[in-house]
């Protein structure tokens, strides 16, 4: 009998800080706040109703959201993983800059995200206690 992969998530998993911060000659800028629900299949992606950010020009925001979208679906479709992906994730924050916030600084925020979202269910799974929280 061979056991079904873990559908991911198997319980919310809330609050999931990342603060994406590079200062170089291309400096990367983003912060996201992002909660994981476990869906019925695939991935769905949300912004929270009310969402604000302070930030100019207001039209890139959906851009940006949109990047940190794909590289959530990203990491948690590496095969690696594992993992079957049935999650809402749902945007509740987010932190943009002038001079850094780009998509590719949003894309990354979202696989470190879901990369601590991973963690944290791994964690509660083989009872090691739950991941540290994130940089926000």
């Amino acid at each position: 009998m061979t056991l079904a992969p873990p559908r991911f998530p198997p319980y919310p998993v809330r609050g999931v800080c990342v603060l994406h911060q590079r200062q170089n000659c291309a400096p990367h800028f983003a912060g996201v706040t992002v909660d994981f629900e476990p869906a019925a299949e695939g991935f769905v992606f949300e912004t929270a109703p009310g969402l604000t950010v302070r930030y100019e020009p207001a039209g890139d925001l959906p851009r940006f959201f949109a990047a940190a979208a794909a590289g959530i679906e990203e990491q948690l479709r590496l095969p690696g993983h594992g993992i079957v992906v049935a999650v809402r994730a749902v945007l509740r924050a987010a932190r943009a800059d002038a001079f850094g916030s780009h998509e590719l600084a949003f894309r990354v925020a979202g696989h470190l995200a879901a990369r601590q979202a991973l963690e944290r269910t791994a964690a509660a799974r083989t009872g090691a206690g739950p991941a540290g929280p994130g940089g926000c």
